[in-house]
């Protein structure tokens, strides 16, 4: 017969597992590649592809004939950092005129991994200790001469 601290201990083993089970996170645009398949350089323009794709992700920065579709999915387990499993970015080319003359689609093979440096950026000027932020203010509100201070002020 199986002992009530044996059941016990298989249920508290089996309810700590469940907690360590990974999250998978979709964010961004959902693609459907007979959607993307559809659109036809030299056919459609933007107001088809936006009937077709829906509002673009972001436009080109410097002019709107780029649009961009960008999808991405992490995998995280546990207390552990989000690990990236697919990205995908569509980019719609237009001309001048608003017709279509590209489709283009990447993958994951133009993600980066970015490692920031933990070093601290030197800056002009001088430090100042906790005590010196603190206090340091202390009589320059009202000062003569600033805008609503003493009675050179206004």
């Amino acid at each position: 017969m199986v002992s009530k601290r044996a059941i016990f201990t298989c249920v508290a083993a089996g309810a700590m597992l469940t907690g360590c089970a990974g999250v998978r996170d979709s964010s961004g645009y959902i693609a459907s590649t007979e959607l993307v398949q559809a659109i036809a350089p030299g056919v459609d323009n933007k107001a088809s592809v936006e009937a077709t794709l829906g509002r673009p992700t972001f436009v080109g920065q410097f002019d709107d004939k780029q649009w961009y579709y960008v999808s991405r999915t992490t995998n995280q387990f546990a207390f552990r950092r989000p690990r990236l499993d697919d990205s995908k970015v569509i980019a719609v080319t237009f001309d001048a005129t608003g017709n279509v003359v590209a489709v283009n689609e990447t993958g994951r093979e133009l993600a980066v991994n970015i490692n920031p440096s933990n070093a601290e950026t030197p800056t002009l000027g001088r430090e100042r200790s906790f005590f010196d932020e603190l206090f340091g203010g202390i009589g320059q509100v009202g000062q003569a001469g600033l805008p609503g201070g003493g009675p050179g002020g206004r």
